[in-house]
């Protein structure tokens, strides 16, 4: 059973233009929870981003959201070299933010 959740679109927008954040899904199918969320960025093209970044990055947007974050990545998901890891991340990627869709 999938658990609607709801994030606010305009901290969330807020995050991803700050650290020149692409694109921002919410994973769901058992992923995510009322507790705990799980969420795949694509970063702009040519920003580099270290572990201990993408970790300030988990830990101030939790602080922002009031639960824990688990941030991946998108490149590191497609360099994954098990197929059913990816399709299981895609199959349940919600897109939260789009830069530039000013709907989002």
């Amino acid at each position: 059973m999938q658990a609607q959740i709801e994030i606010p679109k305009d901290v969330v927008a807020d995050f991803c233009q700050r650290h020149q954040i692409r694109r921002l899904a919410l994973l769901q199918k058992g992923l995510s929870s009322e507790e705990n969320l799980d969420l795949i960025v694509e970063f702009d093209s040519g920003v580099k981003v270290g572990l201990l970044d993408l970790a300030r990055m988990e830990r101030e947007l939790s602080g922002a959201l009031g639960r824990s974050t688990h941030l991946l990545t998108y490149k590191g998901v497609e360099r994954s070299s098990n197929p059913l890891f990816k399709e299981a991340i895609v199959d349940s990627a919600v897109i939260q933010y789009v830069a530039g869709n000013d709907s989002r």
